[in-house]
């Protein structure tokens, strides 16, 4: 296929310039390295990424910078802290007047989340009603109404954070959209004197409008990398695919052994209800396990690929049993 053939020309030197988004943001932080990685990788499979963890903490710093390393379009990125009184209106537009006079609803979204390729939902978990609906019909579909018709959105990566995960029933299917949910701590200890470091430059580059992480890539970068693997992983890339095409790809990528280990693992947290594992969210992992091996080194899912289990924690209280759990599981293997 054409499109494939031009892909896999590509696709080299754009896995190339992805990577190295991570490795110079990583100049920039202390201990935030895994948040990074989990970063870069969300946004080439294009799974929403929730940060959980105190104010202060470079939730908002880890987003903002790895958007600017994309020296993305005017518009192409949305922000927003939300709260209980957040309306509509700031989140997905106005209400454009002229066309309501004229008999049709629409909403004016150039700036807002509809038209955006890369947002980041600060204090998520204070949406109301009104403003998750629609939320869930973007991150679910990638879809916004109009005048009661879907358009399409062109959103690539939502990133959102919040200070706890909220537990209540009305939040459960937002909660449950997030498959991977990392902590963003506090650094302590040792690194004291490098967050002191860090953070001292970080001030003097706002303070004169510097931006040394800008343009490491583009967006479309991350693009090409998913769109070889959907080819890849549907056997069309062959010129195959058809309802073989995942066992193909099980064989060739991921061995029987990392799979077995990968099932009970999941199997583990699941019977210890240390996590909910759907089908849907299992169909996610494993691609998100295959874009982490292609990513990190390029072949086979590897036992080392399975850490990504880490972050499939609920809350704040099954965070470090899970990593604990996962970390044992592999050691046993």
């Amino acid at each position: 296929m054409a499109e494939f053939d031009t892909l896999k020309s590509q696709v080299d030197e754009a896995r190339e310039r992805v990577k190295r988004v991570g490795v110079t943001l990583k100049r920039y932080f202390v201990d935030k390295d895994d948040l990074i990685d989990l970063m870069v990788l969300c946004t080439v499979a294009q799974e929403p990424l929730l940060l959980v963890g105190a104010p202060g903490t470079a939730k908002s710093d880890l987003v903002v910078k790895f958007a600017e390393a994309l020296d993305l379009a005017p518009g192409d990125y949305f922000e927003y802290m939300l709260t209980r009184f957040t309306e509509p209106n700031e989140i997905i537009g106005p209400i454009d007047i002229q066309q309501l006079r004229e008999g049709s609803y629409y909403r004016r979204i150039e700036g807002k989340l509809p038209g955006a390729r890369i947002a980041f939902l600060d204090e998520i978990f204070k949406s109301n009603s009104a403003i998750l609906n629609t939320l869930l019909t973007i991150l679910n579909e990638r879809k916004f109404y109009q005048d009661g018709k879907p358009i399409a959105v062109p959103l690539v990566m939502l990133f959102a954070a919040t200070n706890s995960i909220a537990r209540y029933e009305e939040m459960d299917a937002l909660r449950d959209r997030f498959i991977l949910k990392a902590e963003s701590t506090p650094v302590r200890g040792a690194r004291f004197e490098a967050l002191v470091r860090a953070g001292l430059a970080n001030e003097m580059h706002k303070a004169f409008n510097q931006h040394p992480w800008t343009g490491v890539a583009s967006l479309e970068d991350f693009l090409v990398v998913r769109r070889y693997l959907d080819y890849v992983m549907t056997g069309l890339g062959d010129g195959q695919g058809g309802d073989d095409a995942l066992a193909a790809d099980m064989t060739r990528w991921f061995p029987p052994s990392i799979f077995d280990l990968f099932r009970r693992i999941l199997a583990g947290l699941e019977a210890e209800e240390l996590a909910a594992v759907s089908d849907r969210k299992v169909i996610k992992l494993y691609r998100l396990l295959r874009t982490r091996a292609f990513l990190t080194h390029g072949g086979e899912v590897r036992a080392e690929d399975l850490r990504l289990l880490r972050y499939l924690g609920e809350n704040e209280e099954q965070f470090p049993l899970v990593r604990e759990r996962v970390e044992q599981m592999l050691r046993l293997g």
